[in-house]
């Protein structure tokens, strides 16, 4: 990832997501992530403007003109990361097909393993 600001499409009421985004803005540097909640005007916004699935169950990363999701947006992510974080890096090795299918796996029984939120933080 260049030195732009990228930015981050997260659940905004999902527990899990919003740990993610707690811990990326105490790790990542300094204002290289922006954080756009998936049920705000901004997301819908950038999802059209990019052509994705309407409802996207993921996080979203937007780096530049690329757009990177499931698995690869958290790949990406932790690329931007500081060692020790660098070290996930190795589930890069997997298949795509079957990376995203656990990611989905984990996507899908979010809520129920970490909770959901009544109101989104940013919202």
């Amino acid at each position: 990832m260049s030195g732009e600001q990228s930015f981050i499409l997260f659940d905004g009421y999902c527990n899990l997501c919003n740990g993610v985004v707690d811990f990326l803005l105490k790790h990542a540097r300094k204002n290289q992530f922006g954080f756009i909640p998936l049920q705000s005007e901004p997301a819908r916004e950038l999802i059209q403007k990019y052509k994705l699935p309407e409802n996207p169950d993921s996080v979203i990363l937007i780096a530049g003109e690329r757009v990177f999701i499931e698995s690869d947006a958290a790949l990406e992510i932790v690329r931007s990361m500081q060692f020790p974080w660098k070290i996930i890096l190795i589930f890069i090795v997997i298949p795509r097909p079957l990376r995203n299918k656990f990611y989905r796996f984990i996507a899908s029984n979010r809520y129920r393993w970490w909770g959901r939120r009544r109101d989104c933080r940013v919202l």
